[in-house]
């Protein structure tokens, strides 16, 4: 069976047509979130190759990586740039794409990815809980239906994605003789940079398009993406958040159930700050 006919949705599962465009046109922390997202996703297929290669000798997941996620991933940003030209069609996303692209592609290296199998996949399991909580966020911001159908079908499948890596990551684990304070650590690391070089590349030249007379204006860049992310913050699904972050630590309950509050208002802070 071929990857196009295992993908759980396409591109004509979506009625661009009946966007409900009034909903949403006039949302400009929308619109950024939406554009850098789409930006993000777009490159994905750089990630992927590094993690490829990462993993050599490792058919099976060399296989999913090359053959699924890559494709969904895509998948994503192609649907994204859909719904954002239909929406805004005077934003000029070919040369927003391009020139974050151009910038991405000198920071995205083989050298950011742990040295560890093992910790690489427990890392994976971080990315892949931030952008399922994006996902959801965006899924509860908006009643524009189309919109919702999209951000519904793209967090199951962030969500399905971590359960992949997180699959692998057990192996790994088992095969590395991981200790859980190493596995901490990762997770503790990685959390810290959600917020990361990507996203805020990608907001950058979604802002310098959008607004060219304001380019060199950093602190109005840095207004207008907190105002974005303090809509987002609002809406982050805390616990389910939770949940997908201390899994891999393998936890007892008692101390799992003793951790999630605190780890609630860290997530807040770190994810959308």
């Amino acid at each position: 069976m071929s990857y196009t006919a295992s993908l759980p949705w396409t591109l004509e599962s979506l009625d661009l047509s009946k966007i409900e465009i009034e909903r949403v046109r006039q949302n400009e922390d929308l619109f950024l979130l939406l554009c850098g997202s789409s930006f993000v996703e777009s490159g994905s297929d750089l990630y992927t190759h590094n993690l490829v290669d990462h993993f050599a000798g490792d058919d099976e997941l060399q296989s999913w990586l090359r053959d699924y996620w890559e494709h969904e991933e895509l998948q994503h940003g192609r649907a994204l740039a859909a719904y954002v030209r239909h929406v805004w069609p005077e934003f000029d996303w070919d040369t927003g794409f391009r020139n974050f692209f151009q910038e991405y592609g000198a920071v995205c290296t083989a050298d950011e990815l742990e040295e560890s199998r093992g910790l690489e996949l427990a890392a994976r399991c971080v990315v892949e809980t931030g952008t399922a909580s994006l996902y959801r966020a965006l899924n509860d911001v908006t009643d524009e239906p189309v919109l919702r159908q999209l951000t519904n079908y793209i967090k199951s499948d962030e969500v399905r994605h971590y359960k992949h890596f997180y699959q692998y990551f057990r192996i790994y684990r088992e095969r590395e003789k991981l200790s859980r304070f190493q596995i901490f650590r990762t997770l503790l690391k990685r959390l810290r940079e959600i917020k990361n070089e990507d996203s805020d590349i990608a907001f950058r030249h979604v802002f310098n398009i959008r607004y060219p007379d304001k380019a060199a204006d950093d602190a109005e860049f840095r207004r207008v993406t907190s105002r974005a992310a303090g809509m987002l913050k609002r809406h982050l699904p805390a616990a389910m958040t939770v949940k997908m972050l201390l899994k891999p630590l393998d936890l007892p309950p008692k101390i799992n159930m003793t951790l999630e509050w605190p780890l609630t208002r860290i997530t807040e802070k770190l994810f959308l700050h």
